[in-house]
């Protein structure tokens, strides 16, 4: 196969014949945009619950500025390294192709469920209390006591029939299997789109943020096909995988002064408190590019990059007429062009590789400045207290919403038809593909924010809406 052919492959054969008249992409686009799946964006938090106000960004509108900033990204590095253009590639991993790169990020949040991160975290944490629970059922029936290395093999197994949750895993859950299209499962995209979603080329059991059983099966088929060296990522994905960070760093600090949790001024950008948050947030992270450094490092590269925001922004007040609303557009944009401006594409080790660069070598200083405010964003933001007690209601409601669905005899009654039609139709595959515990986890994964507290009103009895309200 050629090059073009391996990247417009797709899962299925294609059914219907109009489609023949689109580009490949032309039609992975539509697909995205025309989904369920991109609608319920609109309903997701970013940082802010959604709907908290008109101006706040959701998880659609933040999806949408990711997909202009890859796009115009890898159309200034399709200019600027050739090497990457399809009829110059020596593989199909190694091209930088701007729709590709839009359709990733377009699709990149489709997997969040609701209330941001919050809601990622406490559906793992319900799985992962139901492997214990499951494991310890299993060891306390035995007629003896099994050894330290029985009991662990016990768990693992427990851990492959029940998996894990994650919003990157839940993403090809449902663009590959619980979206649907014509007589298959899934959008049926193509290749080069599903690569270039592909932030995480792991399975589950091997990395905490990999892919579900399912849908890695057929990922690793096209890695293996396109020659993809272990655990790396095709430059599409990284691209779009940099232009999200991008968009965090500078647009959640947007936010966030709209908001009134950040204040542009000395006192506040140089307090040493909110610097030493910050330090702490890096200090957890798992990122290659702070590796070795010590709290005594970070914290002047920290009071470095503050004080270059408050320095843009003093420099940009005046330009804008002393207008708030304009300055704080503009410092937006300003990080954004700069960061942008940065990318480039280097040689690694045998896999090339898309990041900041300067003077011919990968700059980690600047991917040192965009993990610094995306830190300050989060400790300005994540850690506030009414978005704390947000997240703490939002637990509740996803804990209380999964002790609902759990029993599968009690709870047919209160979940969707198509949904209980779909799991049985699962249960006659050869390997079906769901527990009973999963396909509750995907489908509270795949609520908006306010469904999710619509359902638990009307469970728990807070305030019920009417009975004809479509579901």
């Amino acid at each position: 196969m050629t090059l073009k052919e391996l990247r417009e492959h797709r899962q299925y054969p294609e059914q219907t014949k109009s489609d023949a008249s689109r580009a490949a992409y032309e039609r992975d686009y539509s697909r995205l945009i025309h989904s369920p799946t991109f609608r319920r964006l609109q309903g997701k938090s970013q940082v802010f619950g959604a709907g908290t106000g008109d101006y706040y960004r959701t998880r659609l509108t933040h999806s949408l500025e990711v997909a202009q900033i890859a796009r115009e990204a890898a159309r200034s590095l399709s200019r600027s390294y050739p090497e990457v253009m399809p009829e110059a590639a020596e593989n199909a991993g190694l091209i930088i192709d701007p729709e590709v790169v839009e359709c990733a990020a377009i699709a990149h949040d489709f997997g969040h469920p609701p209330f941001g991160h919050k809601g990622e975290e406490v559906l793992q944490g319900i799985l992962e209390k139901l492997i214990d629970s499951k494991a310890e059922q299993i060891i306390s029936s035995l007629p003896y006591t099994p050894t330290p290395l029985e009991a662990a093999g016990i768990r693992e197994e427990m851990r492959q029939k029940y998996e894990h949750f994650e919003g990157n895993a839940h993403n090809f859950r449902l663009i590959m299997y619980l979206e649907k299209r014509e007589n298959v499962n899934g959008l049926n995209l193509s290749d080069a789109v599903l690569l270039g979603i592909n932030k995480y080329p792991f399975p589950g059991l091997v990395n905490p943020k990999g892919m579900y059983r399912h849908e890695w099966e057929y990922i690793s088929h096209i890695r293996e096909a396109w020659g993809i060296p272990e655990g790396h990522k095709t430059l599409e994905a990284q691209l779009m995988d940099l232009c999200d960070d991008i968009a965090y760093s500078a647009h959640d600090l947007e936010d966030g002064i709209k908001a009134g949790k950040i204040e542009v001024h000395e006192h506040f950008l140089r307090d040493s408190y909110l610097n030493k948050l910050i330090v702490q947030k890096i200090m957890t992270l798992e990122d290659e590019v702070w590796k070795g450094w010590t709290e005594d490092r970070i914290y002047p590269k920290v009071e470095a990059v503050l004080g270059e925001f408050l320095r843009v922004w003093n420099e940009k007040m005046p330009t804008c007429e002393f207008d708030y609303s304009r300055t704080r557009r503009e410092v937006k944009a300003y990080w954004v062009s700069l960061f942008v401006g940065s990318l480039g594409v280097i040689d690694g080790d045998g896999w090339k590789k898309v990041t900041f660069v300067k003077d011919g070598a990968e700059d980690e200083d600047m991917l040192r400045t965009v993990s610094v405010l995306k830190s300050f964003a989060w400790v300005t933001m994540i850690r506030d207290l009414r978005v704390q007690r947000l997240q703490k209601r939002s637990e509740w409601i996803i804990k209380r919403l999964w002790d609902a669905f759990l029993d599968p005899v009690a709870s047919k009654a209160i979940i969707p038809s198509d949904w209980l039609q779909r799991y049985e139709a699962d249960q006659k595959r050869a390997r079906p593909i769901w527990t009973w515990e999963h396909m509750v986890i995907d489908y509270i994964a795949g609520m908006t924010d306010a469904f999710a507290e619509k359902i638990y009103n009307e469970l728990y009895g807070l305030k019920v809406g009417s009975i004809y309200d479509l579901d």
